[in-house]
């Protein structure tokens, strides 16, 4: 009775045969483990759907009269880079007497193993006694306990049809819509496609708009007043300046005095004038550790600490999980742990003190009794936060950015070992002429977790803290305004989008949504693309011209500005597809059908396709990239070789 593993990559295939016992022989696309043993791979998705011309040979040309191009029947068709390997696959599969399914735990892993099972043909008996297992973690120890787990496919039905309905939605927009504008984009003169995505347009119409209201703000000054109260002992403090509400005239909506005069008349009406303290407020608060990365929070710190752009860290993350097996799994949106997983962190500590050697003391003083909020079963679904496995490596065998990353990924780690943060919170309200003075003051009481935060931040002082203690006063206790200064500062514009910024702005899609209702739907996890696509996304961006980096800072191209100004708002904002992103995740936990997701996107095709017609592309006119025809060559002239 032959098992057949199917692996979703080669490096992962490799791995699991490792693991598994048995002699190993080396076959051309798989592995054999003993007699009954077979592990072989995908490549990432061996199946593609199929183009508009396979349904119909007339949608070769592109014409306006076919859209919407709406499949009745959809079709896959092989990639041709991997059909070698998809051949051999569907023979392995019709030979082998049972199926386990290895691809990555995610939606994407799980739809493109399954959719090589379906189009080999295998029987639906053969089908429902498929078995799936769930690796995270590269190393063989954890493989093998993955495979002690293995459950029935049939449970992840509801991940592939969220996978499944990912994917058909995409083409669909992605087809009729890129189609549609390229051409009203070519009959107003532009030259080129223009791309058109249900995840990459509303990302560039946020830089667009970032763009564009930076261009348009106008600088306003406004006022802060502060005043030196002294108490009756002779102490001195500086309090801040409440504006009451009857000064919100003379406000904008952030709650900033515009008007000069007024802030001059609440200042010359204090100074030297006498007050009384209204109120104490004394708070002693604790800060727990951050949880360990997702991809996305370690994309953003990756940013920030090593300019490194989205794409680039989940490459690196690649390389550490695939080829040294340092972490595990990267392109998770978890930030939780299994409780199962606490057992190994004698382990995990000990390989990152042997990988790093600068965290070796940090390891030593952490304390492996505590366990952090971030050890939850509840939260962890098909893959936990991302954390180095218990194997080690010296440094020196890592690139430097491996070892920038996989330090990254380690502290975060270590820091569910440390005590919290801790700080007081110190706040006096005074009242002087009937205006409301207050002064805050935050201190360090141990820093906890903050311990093990890199250098370079923990020497540079926290704005919110300060050294600066306040007196000891109590209520009723008098004041008195010795001294007092008026401050003109200017409004700023928001700034422009960086790697970091936009990554937070994607995965925090919410703040953008300007649909109230969607707003309610939204959850915290929800966002614009995948944790494993939005990385592409943005690249893609900048591969289609629409966006252009100048420095740290990522700004949109002429052409991306018009695309975006072309376009009718609803395609251009995020409210769609975070509202796509909400239900699929609602079918992959089986609160919704497929075709109540995709029944109205079909209906609803139409309809948008008059819509956009109705616009005025006419901007793009002489703008893209001209199409060069190639010449033949004329026959070669002998000449005489020439080095330079």
């Amino acid at each position: 009775m032959v098992k057949l593993f199917i692996a979703e990559k080669p490096s992962l295939g490799r791995a699991l045969a490792d693991a598994l016992p048995g002699p190993k022989q080396r076959e051309d696309g798989y592995i054999r483990c003993g007699a009954d043993i077979w592990v072989s791979w995908c490549i990432g998705h061996l199946l593609e759907q199929a183009e508009p011309d396979s349904y119909d040979p007339a949608y070769k040309q592109w014409r306006l009269e076919h859209l919407p191009i709406l499949p009745s029947t959809w079709q896959l068709q092989p990639k041709s880079t991997t059909r070698k390997q998809l051949t051999l696959l569907r023979k392995l599969i019709k030979q082998a007497d049972s199926l386990v399914h290895v691809g990555d735990p995610d939606r994407e892993g799980q739809l493109l193993v399954d959719e090589v099972i379906n189009y080999s043909g295998v029987n639906q008996a053969k089908r429902e006694a498929t078995l799936r297992c769930l690796i995270n973690d590269m190393n063989p120890d954890a493989i093998r306990k993955a495979l002690q787990g293995l459950r029935q496919n049939s449970e992840f039905i509801p991940l592939a049809t969220s996978a499944l309905a990912r994917t058909r939605a995409d083409w669909l927009y992605g087809i009729n819509m890129t189609r549609l504008c390229t051409l009203l984009g070519q009959a107003a003169g532009y030259n080129g496609v223009l791309s058109i995505g249900r995840v990459q347009t509303p990302v560039l119409g946020l830089v667009v708009h970032r763009d564009q209201e930076i261009e348009h703000f106008v600088s306003r000054p406004f006022y802060e007043v502060f005043v030196t109260l002294q108490t009756t002992a002779g102490e001195s403090f500086i309090a801040k300046w409440k504006p009451s509400a009857a000064c919100e005239p003379y406000m904008d909506e952030e709650g900033r005095v515009l008007s000069r005069r007024l802030a001059e008349v609440v200042l010359e009406k204090v100074k030297g004038k006498n007050g009384s303290v209204k109120a104490v407020k004394r708070d002693k608060k604790k800060q727990p550790a951050p949880l360990p990365y997702n991809l996305s929070a370690l994309q953003i710190d990756a940013s920030k600490r090593f300019n490194l752009n989205a794409q680039k860290t989940l490459d690196i993350c690649q390389q550490l999980y695939e080829r040294h097996k340092l972490i595990t799994y990267p392109r998770s949106d978890c930030r939780y742990l299994p409780n199962g997983h606490y057992a190994e962190r004698q382990a995990v500590t000990q390989a990152i003190a042997k990988t790093v050697s600068g965290l070796s003391e940090a390891v030593g003083q952490a304390d492996l009794g505590l366990k952090s909020k971030a050890w939850n079963d509840s939260k962890v679904s098909a893959h936990h936060a991302i954390i180095p496995t218990s194997r080690s490596m010296p440094a020196e065998r890592l690139l430097q950015d491996e070892q920038n990353i996989y330090e990254l990924v380690a502290r975060q780690y270590l820091m569910q070992f440390y005590p919290p943060f801790e700080y007081a919170e110190h706040q006096i309200d005074s009242e002087v002429e009937g205006g409301l003075f207050i002064a805050r003051q935050k201190s360090v009481l141990a820093d906890g977790w903050k311990a093990l935060l890199p250098p370079q931040k923990s020497t540079r002082q926290d704005a919110e803290f300060s050294s600066v203690v306040l007196p000891n006063v109590k209520t009723g206790d008098l004041v008195n305004c010795i001294d007092g200064r008026l401050d003109e500062k200017q409004t700023s514009p928001p700034k422009h989008f960086t790697d970091a910024t936009l990554l937070a702005a994607m995965t925090g899609i919410a703040r953008f949504v300007s649909d109230p209702e969607i707003k309610k739907v939204l959850r915290e996890t929800d966002g614009l693309g995948t944790e494993a696509t939005r990385a592409g996304i943005i690249e893609l961006l900048f591969k289609r011209q629409f966006l252009t980096r100048k420095g740290k800072e990522i700004h949109s191209t002429d052409i991306g500005r018009l695309l975006v100004n072309s376009l009718p708002e609803r395609m251009v904002v995020p409210d769609m597809t975070a509202h796509w992103e909400s239900q699929l995740g609602a079918i992959s936990e089986k609160q919704m059908r497929y075709g109540e997701f995709m029944q109205p996107l079909t209906q609803g095709l139409g309809e948008l396709i008059s819509e956009v017609r109705r616009q005025d592309f006419r901007g793009l006119k002489g703008m893209g990239k001209k199409v060069v025809r190639k010449r033949r060559k004329p026959p070669a002239k002998r000449t005489v070789a020439r080095t330079n």
